[in-house]
C-alpha cells in the first residue's frame, strides 16, 4: 500500500514521527492508501525551507514566476485523466466529473494567476506639480493554506496559485480525507522544477498539521476553506497575533424560483444546483423556495427528475452521483434526513442509504434526497447538511421568501429564477450572501471576488482580490526640489 509523502525544500520526505493515517476510497470503504500524521517538527522544517527560498522567489520578475505556474499547469494538462481517476478514488465523486470539471479548473486556476500577476497594477496619485504619492504591491511573506476535501485540487490550487504569483512562499495542507492530488501535484512540482521551498505541502490532520500553521509564529497570512467552526478556531488564534485571514466558510443557500421563470431551464440547473458533486458544494442549493402558483407543477417535475438520477460506481460513465466522502460524513447526513422527519418533513423521494452491486457494495452511497413540508427555521432548514439533500418550500410575496432566504447565519451564494429585470435587480440587492446567481449557477468568471458574508466567511478571493490578499500595500510620497 502506498505511502504519501510530505513535500518540503523541494523533496519528497516522510513525517517526523513516522507515524501514517489511513486513507479511504469512499466507493469502497477500504483503505487504499497511507498518508503522514505530520506535526509542529513537519511544519518548521517547510516553514525554514520558505524562509530560505522567500527573498529569491519574491524578487523574482512577475514574468518569470509565471512561467514556472505555467510548466506546471502544462504538466497537469498532461496528466489530466490520471489525476480525474485519483480524485474519484479520494473523494467519491464520478470520474467524468472530475475529468470534466474538477482537473480542468484547476489547470485553469494555475493559467489565470500565471496571467494575471503580469497585468497586476498599482496607484499612483499627483497632487499639483511637486507630489506624486504611489503604491506598491509586495508579496506578503509566509502563507499558510488550508483547503478542503470537496473540491480537492480544485480549490488546493484556487489557493496557492495566487499566492506563489504574487511572490509569496507557501505553506499548504490539503484535507487529510482527499490528500491523493496534492500529493500528485508535488510530484508535478518537482518534474516542472520550481525551485526549493517555494512550495510545501504538508499532509496530517487539522488537530495537529493545521494547527501548527496557523499557530506558526512567522506565517503572518492564513487562507482556508472548510467549515465554519473550524474557520471559528482558526480566527480565534490568528486574530491575537493580527495574521491576515481569508475564511471561506459554510453555506445554507436559497434557490429562489418565480413564476415567470424559464421552466424548463430552472429544472434542468436546480437538478445540478441540488445534488451535482453529491451536493458536496458550499455553493449548491440546499433551499429550494418556489412561488406557490407554480409549487405543485415544480414538485412534480423536481421529483421525477431526481428520482432518475443514478447514484453508483463513480468509475461508470452513466453514474451521475458518486460516494459520499466518508463514513463519518455519511452517517451525519442520514442523522439529517431523520431529524428532517422528526422535524414534520415529507421525503418526496430519496432519503435512502445506497447498496450498489459489485466491487462498490461497501461504500457510501446515498440517494439523492427531496422533502417538503418543514419551517423555514427549522434545523434541516437553518444548518448545514452539505450532501444530497434540498428542502422545498412554496412561497407567496417577494417579502416573505426574502425573510426566508436570509433567515441563516449564512450568506455565501443565492440562486433567483425570474424573467423580471426589475425583480432581479431589486431583490440581488436586499439578499444577504456574497454571489448571486440569476437565471444560472455556477457561471464563473475568475476575474470576479468569490466569497460570503455573515458566518460564510471573511474576505474574498479571486481575480485582484486574491492578489491584493496576498500582498501588502505600501504608500511612497515623493516630493520634487
Amino acid at each position: 500500500m502506498e505511502k504519501l509523502k510530505n513535500y518540503i525544500n523541494g523533496i519528497l520526505t516522510t513525517p517526523y514521527s513516522n507515524n501514517y493515517l489511513n486513507n479511504y476510497d469512499p466507493s469502497t470503504g477500504e483503505v487504499f492508501t497511507m498518508i503522514p500524521d505530520s506535526g509542529e517538527q513537519d511544519v518548521q522544517l517547510a516553514v525554514e525551507s520558505a524562509e530560505k527560498a522567500f527573498p529569491k522567489w519574491s524578487l523574482f520578475s512577475a514574468e518569470q514566476r509565471a512561467d514556472h505556474i505555467y510548466r506546471i499547469a502544462e504538466l497537469l494538462k498532461r496528466d489530466l485523466e490520471k489525476f480525474a481517476i485519483a480524485e474519484s478514488m479520494d473523494n467519491g465523486k464520478p470520474v467524468w466529473l472530475a475529468k470534466a470539471v474538477d482537473i480542468p479548473r484547476a489547470v485553469k486556476n494555475l493559467e489565470f494567476f500565471a496571467s494575471a500577476i503580469t497585468q497586476f497594477s498599482s496607484e499612483s496619485h499627483h497632487t499639483g506639480n511637486v507630489l506624486i504619492n504611489y503604491t506598491l504591491r509586495q508579496p506578503v511573506g509566509l502563507v499558510g493554506a488550508i483547503s478542503p476535501w470537496n473540491l480537492p485540487l480544485y480549490l488546493f490550487t484556487w489557493k496557492i496559485a495566487p499566492a506563489l504569483a504574487a511572490g509569496n512562499c507557501v505553506i499548504a495542507k490539503p484535507s487529510e480525507v482527499t490528500p491523493l492530488t496534492a500529493y500528485m501535484f508535488s510530484e508535478l512540482c518537482i518534474e516542472a522544477g520550481l525551485p526549493e521551498g517555494v512550495l510545501n505541502i504538508i499532509h496530517g490532520p487539522g488537530k495537529t498539521a493545521g494547527l501548527a500553521i496557523v499557530s506558526h509564529p512567522k506565517i503572518k497570512t492564513i487562507t482556508f476553506t472548510g467549515g465554519t467552526k473550524t474557520g471559528e478556531e482558526i480566527a480565534k488564534i490568528a486574530a491575537p497575533k493580527f495574521k491576515k485571514l481569508s475564511l471561506e466558510l459554510g453555506g445554507k443557500n436559497p434557490n429562489i424560483i418565480f413564476a415567470d421563470c424559464d421552466f424548463d431551464k430552472m429544472l434542468e440547473s436546480t437538478v445540478n444546483s441540488s445534488f451535482r458533486n453529491q451536493g458536496e458544494i458550499c455553493l449548491c442549493g440546499s433551499r429550494i423556495f418556489v412561488e406557490k402558483s407554480i409549487f405543485e407543477k415544480f414538485k412534480s417535475a423536481f421529483a421525477e427528475r431526481v428520482s432518475k438520477l443514478r447514484v453508483g460506481d463513480p468509475h461508470k460513465d452513466d453514474t451521475d452521483l458518486g460516494a459520499i466522502v466518508s463514513k463519518q460524513h455519511f452517517e451525519k447526513i442520514l442523522y439529517y434526513i431523520d431529524l428532517a422527519g422528526k422535524e414534520g418533513g415529507k421525503i418526496l423521494c430519496g432519503g435512502k442509504r445506497v447498496i450498489p452491486e459489485g466491487r462498490c457494495k461497501n461504500g457510501w452511497f446515498i440517494e439523492p434526497t427531496v422533502i417538503e413540508g418543514l419551517k423555514y427555521d427549522c434545523r434541516t432548514n437553518q444548518e448545514e447538511i452539505f450532501g444530497p439533500v434540498v428542502t422545498i418550500t412554496p412561497f407567496e410575496t417577494e417579502e416573505e421568501v426574502m425573510i426566508m432566504a436570509n433567515s441563516t447565519e449564512y450568506g455565501l451564494a443565492s440562486i433567483i429564477w425570474t424573467e423580471n429585470l426589475t425583480r432581479a435587480h431589486k431583490l440581488s440587492s436586499e439578499i444577504k450572501s456574497g454571489i448571486v446567481w440569476i437565471n444560472c449557477w455556477m457561471e464563473r468568471d475568475l476575474r470576479t471576488p468569490f466569497g460570503g458574508v455573515k458566518n460564510s466567511g471573511v474576505g474574498r478571493e479571486g481575480g485582484v482580490e486574491a492578489l491584493r490578499f496576498f500582498t501588502e500595500a505600501k504608500n511612497v510620497c515623493l516630493k520634487l526640489s
